[in-house]
């Protein structure tokens, strides 16, 4: 079986206060993107890497991921779309003679190779769709999409008074036990992940999915989930970025 990753790098790197897409953010003076792509080439279960980027900037990802040493495995680079969604079906039909494919967030730099390997394994096992994903530990609670401000009372001077307040109605509390936070890459049998991307383009533009696990789910086929790792977490804040360069030098 032959595996290409699709490297989702088409992110804006507003929420960082960056002025760059947030694939060229730097951890330890190495820009996401080319941490990413090194760890899916350690694996060793990765025959090529297909990166989405922004359309003004194709040729300088190319650049910065193929150039780089430790990138040991053939590189594309294509424009991504305006979504997370269209980024990813646009890899998809870059990534040539693939039978499994994996999606993976530049913004999950310290991804492991084992991680990876783990996944792809449970592809090959026969699972169509494999997702990592670690236990959630807060209690979590449903809230209906109802919801209304209100003014606080009045409070001591020192706190300013009449503040507004959201209140959301809790609809249930779900058994934390069974409930996994998804990271990535996620794993596809190639066919499957474009049957679903192909009724995704279908629907309403405000279906698209956070995840393309999501796109398989709603086919109503199965998708399974494998253990993930803490060094898997997605890169949003300044306090993302100084756990990842913790990551970075701990794998050095």
């Amino acid at each position: 079986m032959t595996t290409v990753a699709i490297l989702t790098a088409a992110g804006s790197g507003t929420r960082l206060g960056r002025d760059l897409p947030k694939a060229f953010v730097e951890v330890a003076g190495v820009p996401m993107v080319v941490h990413a792509a090194r760890r899916l080439a350690a694996s060793a279960v990765v025959d090529a890497v297909v990166v989405t980027a922004p359309h003004r900037l194709v040729t300088q990802m190319a650049d910065v991921v193929s150039g780089d040493p430790q990138v040991t495995v053939p590189v594309r680079v294509v424009a991504g779309g305006s979504t997370r969604q269209e980024s990813v079906a646009a890899g998809l039909a870059a990534a040539d003679a693939a039978d499994v494919v994996l999606v993976h967030d530049a913004a999950r730099p310290f991804a492991s190779a084992d991680l990876v390997r783990r996944v792809v394994a449970a592809v090959r096992d026969g699972h169509g769709a494999v997702v990592p994903g670690l236990p959630v530990v807060d209690t979590v609670k449903a809230v209906s999409a109802a919801s209304h401000d209100f003014r606080t009372p009045p409070r001591p001077a020192a706190t300013p008074s009449g503040a507004p307040i959201t209140v959301e109605p809790v609809t249930s509390t779900p058994d934390r036990a069974l409930l996994r936070a998804v990271q990535t890459p996620q794993g596809f049998d190639r066919a499957l992940l474009e049957r679903a991307h192909a009724a995704a383009a279908g629907r309403a533009a405000d279906a698209h999915a956070t995840d393309d696990a999501g796109l398989v789910e709603a086919l109503g086929e199965q998708v399974v989930v494998v253990p993930g790792e803490e060094s898997a977490l997605k890169i949003t804040t300044e306090r993302d970025l100084y756990l990842a360069a913790l990551y970075a030098r701990t794998d050095a």
